[in-house]
């Protein structure tokens, strides 16, 4: 399903979360919506994009044939070439070749274009789907990572180059420090 699709999902929840009456009228019966409906029918909508994106991503790995295990975040990590540094901690300063796309393919920042990435694990500042997948890397590893937009930019995206609710695909070399 595309991208435009589950924004009409997520139109129509909204415009039911946000409705201006708690009532429902349905013919001789009227019906009183609570904050706890809209909240249900707001998590089900949700749930279902999230399942929706979960299947994209499998069939992006599918089509890959790519090798990745994933986390119960939703994370999804592939070791490419294993390092032969350390494993990674938070607190440590990591760097990192890499680029990063949508998952149709579209490059939107490298490391070619954009300059090495550097960041302190555990200190934000980059996707918290990043910084969960390095804290199971070494230093030195290469890896496809897949961050599902939750664990990306969400719903606002980065304001930048990446659309709301976008799923990331990484291709990242871990640098030795």
């Amino acid at each position: 399903m595309g991208f435009s699709f589950k924004m009409l999902i997520l139109a129509l929840s909204m415009a039911f979360f946000f409705s201006c009456t708690n009532e429902v009228d349905k013919g001789d019966v009227i019906y009183k919506t609570t904050s706890r409906d809209k909240e249900r029918a707001l998590l089900k909508a949700n749930k279902y994009m999230l399942k929706i994106e979960n299947q994209e991503i499998d069939n992006y790995v599918r089509r890959h044939s790519w090798n990745m295990a994933s986390s119960g975040s939703g994370l999804r990590l592939g070791i490419v070439e294993k390092g032969s540094g350390k494993a990674i901690k938070k607190g440590e300063l990591v760097r990192m070749d890499y680029e990063t796309r949508l998952i149709d393919g579209s490059l939107v920042y490298s490391s070619a274009n954009d300059g090495t990435k550097s960041f302190i694990v555990g200190h934000g500042g980059v996707e918290s789907g990043l910084e969960e997948a390095v804290l199971l890397m070494h230093y030195g590893d290469e890896a496809n990572i897949i961050i599902p937009s939750h664990l990306a930019f969400g719903l606002l995206g980065d304001q930048k180059r990446i659309p709301s609710h976008a799923t990331l695909i990484y291709k990242v070399k871990i640098l030795i420090n």
